[in-house]
């Protein structure tokens, strides 16, 4: 598993000559509501075990959470599933509204 920054994500979703995540937030429905990073996929942290197969691993993928343990379950979730080329999200959200976009509600 890797490990990036909200800035390094930004810079990476800002750049049209690397493949672009799959940006999975594992938050629940609330959370997701109330903030989110432009063209997310939600699937609770819960849901991951029983919707893995929607998940696509042939893309990147980014995952998401509010502070980055979650997605960092899910991401080890993964890899032991057979997914590649999984990152968790460092800090998670609330990284993304301090670092990146000061505009997003924080909670």
């Amino acid at each position: 598993m890797q490990h990036i920054t909200a800035p390094e994500l930004a810079a990476w979703l800002a750049d049209p000559s690397r493949p672009q995540p799959l940006l999975l937030d594992v938050r629940e429905d609330w959370e997701f509501a109330t903030c989110s990073i432009a063209g997310s996929t939600q699937i609770p942290m819960r849901l991951v075990p029983v919707r893995v197969t929607e998940i696509d691993d042939d893309r990147p993928i980014v995952c998401v959470c509010h502070h980055g343990a979650r997605s960092m379950n899910v991401a080890a979730f993964l890899e032991h599933n057979g997914f590649n080329n999984i990152t968790n999200l460092t800090g998670g959200i609330h990284a993304w509204a301090v670092q990146v976009d000061p505009s997003m509600p924080k909670y």
